[in-house]
């Protein structure tokens, strides 16, 4: 199942600014001052050194929760990953950044991926003119990223989002106004930044 609870003690519980909250929304701001607290009521106190496995599966639920993709989603992009020659992280990275709503957020369409996920859900977003209500809909090199119409450019969230300039879009990316382009198969710069995919390969190899 996908998590439903309090995003920023998960941030706090990952230690680490997981996009789940709109940059410069009072939530954001909270979650900026206590990211070093631990959630619970005896933060770090009695807490035991961590094992070499409880560190990979802190690494995969970071993972899980900076793209909000379920258990199964994630091992069954694994499994794919690793049923093809090369590098598996790399293609486990490809998997989800082809995500639609995960491209829909780095377009600077919606203010996180949760907001892309319900923008795709909701039936506001085209891929090669034609309307996908699929979150998960992997894209390919080449597809075209739009909105459904005028209305979807409306919705308050969206407007905010669109007049931000200070959105960096990645090289594998194109955007030109209110529309998007994918130019190339994603690389693993974007989530090895903030994962340590290595840990997480080695965590489903077990």
């Amino acid at each position: 199942m996908r998590y439903t609870g309090p995003k920023n003690r998960i941030a706090r519980r990952e230690g680490m600014d997981l996009g789940l909250k709109t940059p410069g929304s009072k939530s954001h701001a909270r979650l900026l001052k206590k990211i070093n607290l631990i959630p619970g009521q005896h933060g770090t106190r009695g807490r035991r050194k961590i094992s070499e496995w409880a560190t990979q599966l802190r690494e995969k639920q970071k993972l899980r929760f900076l793209f909000g993709v379920t258990e199964k989603q994630l091992k069954n992009y694994f499994k794919k990953s690793s049923a093809k020659k090369g590098n598996t992280a790399l293609y486990v990275s490809q998997y989800l950044e082809r995500r639609l709503d995960n491209v829909v957020y780095r377009l600077g369409f919606a203010p996180t991926r949760a907001a892309a996920r319900q923008l795709v859900a909701h039936g506001h977003i085209n891929v090669n003119d034609k309307k996908v209500k699929i979150p998960s809909y992997q894209l390919d090199v080449n597809d075209k990223i739009s909105f459904f119409n005028d209305k979807s450019m409306k919705i308050p969230a969206v407007e905010k989002s669109l007049a931000n300039k200070d959105i960096i879009v990645p090289s594998w990316l194109e955007k030109k106004a209110i529309a998007g382009k994918i130019l190339a198969l994603p690389t693993m710069e974007g989530i090895e930044q903030q994962i340590n995919l290595r840990l997480i390969i080695e965590y489903y190899s077990r």
